[in-house]
């Protein structure tokens, strides 16, 4: 049966692009307005959880941290301090902890939950901020292309620790030999399968771009990871709506 829990994704989707905004603020100089930008958006995909977590099946602390979540970064909105951007995503982390936890069934598939939660958080993170911190270099053109191909050099790790916690028993390997039916007779699970090679190859691809000295290289990588965010989102949530 395809099930996916909505209010757990857009906070687990939020606490990541929160996370990866105290991650490239903490010792890069970038525009006030970026952080604006980024407390913003993942603020109201925050609030889209909770109202969906209260509106489908309300998981207390869970949904109750996504509210805290909100709050948080709302109140850091116009802080100059940007050590302050930490507190948001730890206070996602534990909301996510307690959807893990409600959501499993054994202690075994509490530590697999876990694992794909967080790593997803990162995964979806990374992705969503590379792409939203390259249409930042219009705004601030004078910004080292390092700072973005830091991102993208840790998207390209974290998706080797994605697809390795998908492929968990029981995982997408028991849905592509068929023990596990995703309700279209196997179509899902090599979907998924494409979604990870062309995640792969995007990346690699928009490393390449980085490369070149010209400064449309950061605009073909911007566009790049558009593309990503579209097969990295299959990749997580293709592979948890069909092993929920």
């Amino acid at each position: 049966m395809i099930r996916l829990d909505a209010a757990t994704v857009l906070l687990q989707w939020a606490t990541g692009g929160l996370f990866f905004l105290w991650f490239t603020t903490r010792k890069h100089e970038i525009g006030r307005g970026y952080g604006w930008l980024i407390r913003g958006s993942f603020s109201a995909i925050a609030a889209g959880g909770a109202a969906a977590g209260i509106a489908t099946g309300f998981v207390a602390l869970r949904d109750v941290s996504a509210i805290v979540l909100v709050l948080v970064s709302v109140f850091t909105l116009n802080r100059k301090n940007v050590k302050w951007d930490i507190v948001a995503p730890l206070i996602g982390c534990v909301g996510l902890v307690s959807a893990a936890v409600n959501s499993a069934d054994g202690s075994s598939a509490i530590v697999v939950n876990l694992l794909r939660v967080f790593v997803g958080m990162v995964f979806l993170g990374a992705v969503s901020d590379a792409m939203l911190l390259g249409h930042w270099y219009l705004v601030q053109p004078g910004l080292p292309r390092s700072i973005l191909n830091e991102i993208v050099g840790i998207l390209r790790w974290i998706l080797l620790f994605e697809i390795a916690v998908m492929l968990l028993p029981t995982g997408m390997f028991s849905v592509l030999t068929g023990s596990v039916d995703d309700g279209w007779n196997g179509t899902l699970g090599w979907f998924w399968a494409a979604c990870v090679v062309t995640t792969g190859v995007l990346i690699e691809v928009t490393k390449a771009a980085l490369k070149e000295r010209s400064y449309s290289a950061v605009m073909a990588a911007t566009g790049l990871m558009y593309l990503a965010i579209l097969t990295a989102f299959g990749v997580d949530l293709v592979a948890r709506a069909v092993l929920a």
